[in-house]
């Protein structure tokens, strides 16, 4: 019962000390011209590395038809760059420190029981609310068929499908055999159809759901569970890569020299993997990435062909970013670039298409921006800002920066992003600094933490720092 209290007196300081945002200042949300449904795309383990992010090699038609279709953020953020703690702060619209969920294992109403998730708000409006797939949290591939750590009050349906990925598991290669396979560089390119796989009965489930809901307002959350490893998809997809020709990630002599070691998750650096197995493991990652794609295309194509698209909201997400060898690291839980940074895409009918902001923005603002595009009131204080102004006007004026945390064994990395700088600090400083300057170093090679010449910015950008967390200055 103590803690119970603590946890809301925590709560309510930190709700105290944060700035309101958009999305409930004034007079609240204001009502939308229509009942929109959503759809609600996630991916997990998804990084930047899509045709329309830039990335020319990957082959990704689907996710970018939907970019041309809406707003694609180049400057999205995760919380927090580790499934559950992601997930609990995107549903919940509050930052990590007050879910209080940092691992893979606490469910968060343990800590906030009584709080209205994204899904709820719209259940509790009279929308049909479904889930197909992993949205809230659940170990993959472990917990592939189970709700894992999924949330009841949230749906009216929930449904947990199961491939062939999951029963021929003993087949995978792992190429870091002392990983489990849910933190492995593991792959299998098998036989069979798309349908067959977990991914491929997600989009057939969700087409299922919207055939049969397609006359009522509905909330539908379809999460994709590739290119989360182990990186299992068709044959026919690794067939699209030659890889010999994967690009991998650049490097530069001494480049961990200026890094703090609390930094780095991948140790040693690339796992001791050569420079051939590295490309193995970025093929198949690609070659999931596509496989994924084609599924979200299923479910695109299912949307226009029963005329839904004119009244549906999609927005498309991953619950954090992946480093494919930058810094010799691999997968998430770091705060660079790579792995904080997320794919973030929203098309609203009747809205602004074809655009890209390059603001920073998170993934903690998708929940205010589809209550404000619904109208619907969260009867909350959430944590993120609606994104409505950019939807509008992708370079219309923002001055938010984003925030992202991890927690490396009893210390937290906590990091701030504007649209120029990213500035870190590993307990509270005491275990390293770090400062990149984006406009010239976009690979963050150069660690200014002791450049004179940046001493003006390494304070703004300290005190922007304890701004978003406000309780660790306690």
């Amino acid at each position: 019962m103590k803690r119970k209290y603590a946890l809301a007196g925590a709560l309510a300081l930190l709700l105290a000390q944060c700035p309101a945002p958009e999305s409930y200042a004034g007079d609240g949300p204001k009502k939308a011209k229509q009942q929109y449904n959503v759809l609600f795309i996630a991916v997990d383990d998804l990084n930047n590395d899509l045709g329309c992010y830039g990335n020319t090699f990957v082959k990704s038609p689907n996710i970018d038809r939907l970019a041309r279709r809406g707003v694609r953020f180049d400057k999205a953020y995760t919380q927090f760059p580790l499934c559950s703690p992601s997930r609990s702060s995107l549903l919940t619209g509050q930052r990590p420190d007050v879910t209080r969920i940092y691992e893979l294992q606490t469910h968060f109403r343990q800590n906030l029981p009584d709080i209205v998730t994204l899904p709820q708000l719209f259940k509790n409006n009279n929308y049909y609310s479904a889930r197909v797939g992993k949205i809230y949290h659940y170990g993959v591939p472990g917990q592939i068929g189970t709700d894992g750590l999924d949330d009841t009050l949230s749906w009216h349906r929930r449904v947990n499908p199961r491939g062939r990925d999951k029963d021929e598991e003993a087949l995978i290669k792992n190429l870091t055999p002392d990983r489990g396979l849910g933190s492995a560089l593991a792959w299998r390119a098998t036989e069979g159809t798309d349908e067959e796989q977990t991914d491929g009965k997600v989009a057939s489930e969700a087409i299922r759901i919207l055939n049969e809901k397609k006359d009522e307002p509905f909330f539908l959350a379809v999460g994709f569970y590739r290119p989360h490893s182990p990186y299992v998809a068709p044959k026919k997809y690794f067939d699209m890569y030659e890889e010999s020709k994967v690009p991998l990630a650049p490097e530069k002599e001494g480049d961990l020299d200026d890094i703090p070691e609390a930094a780095l998750f991948t140790k040693p650096a690339n796992w001791g993997l050569s420079v051939d197995q590295r490309k193995e493991a970025l093929h198949a990652y690609y070659a999931t990435i596509t496989f994924m794609d084609a599924q979200v295309g299923r479910v695109l194509d299912e949307l226009d062909r029963l005329k839904l698209t004119d009244k549906t909201i999609i927005v498309l997400w991953s619950d954090h970013g992946y480093n494919v060898g930058q810094h010799g690291q691999w997968m998430k839980q770091s705060l660079f670039e790579n792995s904080a940074r997320v794919p973030l895409i929203f098309s609203v009918p009747g809205g602004t298409r074809g655009k890209s902001s390059s603001r920073t923005v998170e993934l903690l603002d998708i929940y205010p921006t589809l209550s404000e595009l619904c109208g619907l009131d969260p009867g909350q204080k959430l944590q993120g800002y609606s994104l409505t102004p950019l939807l509008k006007n992708p370079a219309a004026a923002w001055d938010k920066p984003a925030y992202t945390q991890v927690r490396r064994g009893n210390i937290f990395g906590r990091s701030v992003r504007t649209e120029h700088y990213r500035y870190t600090e590993w307990d509270e400083g005491r275990a390293g600094i770090e400062l990149y300057d984006h406009g010239s170093d976009p690979d963050e090679f150069t660690n200014l933490y002791k450049s004179d010449k940046y001493t003006a910015t390494l304070k703004e950008l300290a005190g922007l720092l304890k701004k978003g967390y406000p309780l660790t200055a306690q």
